[in-house]
């Protein structure tokens, strides 16, 4: 118990944690047994990563996060699984005969033997936190013993070897194989594209498609036929698009995964979404905000009522953002109730639930008997109809505060949408508090950034955007701990449009996007895309990636 008093005591001083939140924690383990740690990462008073940072800096080592961080190959193959399973260490790089490894526990003086032994030579450490730990372990390991890229290689040529009908076999183990590769590389997406003669097989990764495969024509159908069955879509039918979903199971985790097919002149095209399950709660300031945007956001959501959107394209980290928001919360004393679909991420004392379209339960439905629940706070997933926008907007007039998203190009569009939608501009401009809008960029590579010198074009650009003494940027040359694309990771970049009683009066008023835009900047809005050249000067993108993403 000392020792758990002493993290508690550890966490408080750093502002992770408060008193009441300890005493919940404390309390639990008189029952639980568990380790006040793991109590306190479970309720989500901490996150996984803020504990193991608050453990490293306790212990003077230097903390890395393994969802930004590529594992070699070849540090891997110098230690056998069993013996790093064993003394619970991850290997991470090799470097002249040193051996890299991540350890969750500062005391782990097994590792250091172990690889010392190993080796030759003490390792270099970095904490790294549990839940990442334990997978990535599985998964590195996995991919060194079982070469997936090698072994759909190694299929093609058997398919372009064989004569005469392919084994039923073929279409099961290659379609398996692709979803593992896209696994492998953490896609979001992975598309199947029949052309005149094969198949192409294309990777969303952090958010822009890459290249992988060439698979013959022959095994398309089989593919196909081969997805729908998983997805229980209508094999038969190949000229009318089709939706679906199945859950693939792969080293102790399940991936929800959704299927879109439509029908093209060379085959039906097929793109599978990969789902990861429920995900790390993140904060705030880790997001990419700017601290002045933190700020902004804070005082927005400690607000009583009201309606706070977050708008953006499929896959622009909207409900990242929410979760980041509503971690800000005081949960315990707030009544917070969700609708999503599907759930990304889970919070102790939040009551969750999650859209089900087949048995009726909508956002609509589910929004409309949330009232019953004595909410103060509501999130819901998305605004998607004009009965959902209706009911936020009701909710936010009898004192409930409403989060939820909305498909934008921006935020001050936010307003033409909702009037689409039918929603009236009284209640828009009574209850609309403030608009968030994102983008997701990707952040240079710490393994190789390089520094260089700003061509003509850029120098003009910059200088247009009032950077004028600005002569040098950051890029990526490319290495192996980013495949070669000189970006690992990504972070956001926002605009935060905040209803005031002027453009209240405006939204009231019918002004047109022209006019709320001028007075959201006069207002203090900072456009979006100024938000990433911001970015880009001070070397965390690079301009021509916020010139993608934000145009």
């Amino acid at each position: 118990m000392a020792v758990s008093l002493q993290i508690g005591e550890l966490l408080k001083s750093k502002g992770l944690i408060n008193e009441k939140q300890l005493g919940i924690a404390i309390a639990k383990q008189k029952v639980t047994g568990q380790l006040l740690g793991e109590i306190l990462i479970n309720l989500g008073f901490i996150l996984a990563k803020e504990f193991s940072q608050a453990i490293a800096e306790q212990f003077e080592i230097e903390f890395i996060d393994l969802d930004n961080w590529a594992i070699e190959e070849a540090a891997l193959k110098m230690v056998p699984k069993h013996i790093a399973k064993k003394a619970v260490f991850l290997p991470l790089e090799v470097n002249d005969g040193i051996l890299t490894i991540g350890i969750i526990n500062p005391s782990n003086i097994v590792a250091v033997d172990a690889v010392t032994s190993l080796t030759s030579n003490p390792p270099r450490i970095y904490m790294v936190d549990a839940a990442s730990f334990h997978d990535h372990f599985e998964k590195a390991y996995y991919f060194v013993e079982d070469r997936v890229p090698q072994r759909i290689d190694a299929m093609i040529h058997e398919i372009v070897a064989m004569n005469g009908p392919l084994p039923g076999h073929i279409y099961a183990e290659l379609t398996d194989l692709i979803v593992m590769d896209g696994i492998r590389l953490k896609a979001t997406d992975i598309h199947i594209t029949p052309t005149n003669a094969g198949i192409n097989i294309f990777n969303r990764i952090d958010g822009v498609l890459q290249y992988r495969h060439y698979i013959p024509k022959v095994v398309h159908n089989g593919i196909a036929s081969r997805i729908k069955i998983l997805a229980e879509l209508d094999i038969a039918e190949q000229r009318l698009p089709q939706d679906g979903s199945f859950s693939f199971d792969f080293i102790d985790s399940k991936y929800e995964i959704r299927v879109s097919t439509i029908s093209t002149i060379h085959g039906e095209n097929i793109v599978l979404r990969l789902l990861y399950g429920t995900g790390a709660l993140m904060k705030l300031e880790t997001l990419g905000m700017y601290p002045e945007d933190v700020l902004a956001v804070k005082a927005l959501i400690q607000k009583t009522y009201g309606i706070i959107l977050v708008s953006g394209p499929t896959g622009s980290g909207k409900t990242t953002t929410l979760f980041a928001a509503l971690r800000e919360l005081n949960i315990l004393e707030r009544n917070v109730i969700t609708v999503e679909d599907p759930v990304e991420y889970r919070m102790s004392f939040v009551k969750q639930t999650q859209v089900n379209e087949k048995t009726g339960y909508t956002f609509a439905v589910a929004s409309r008997n949330f009232m019953r629940q004595d909410p103060d706070v509501m999130l819901l997933g998305e605004i998607r109809d004009k009965d959902t926008a209706n009911i936020a907007i009701r909710a936010s007039f009898t004192g409930h505060l409403v989060f939820s998203t909305l498909h934008t190009s921006d935020a001050v569009t936010a307003i033409p949408r909702l009037l689409d939608l039918g929603v009236d501009h009284y209640p828009i401009s009574s209850s609309l508090m403030a608009v968030l809008a994102q983008r997701l960029v990707r952040k240079i590579c710490s393994h190789c950034r390089e520094e260089y010198t700003l061509d003509e074009e850029e120098l003009a650009f910059f200088r247009s955007a009032g950077y004028n003494s600005l002569t040098t940027a950051s890029r990526g040359k490319g290495c192996p701990k980013c495949y070669q694309t000189g970006y690992a990771g990504r972070m956001l970049i926002c605009e935060i449009f905040v209803i005031n009683d002027v453009i209240r009066e405006m939204i009231f008023a019918g002004a047109s996007s022209i006019a709320l835009y001028n007075a959201a900047l006069e207002n203090g809005m900072v456009p979006l895309k100024a938000d990433g050249i911001r970015k880009a000067a001070e070397g965390l993108t690079t301009l021509q990636e916020v010139l993608r993403v934000a145009g």
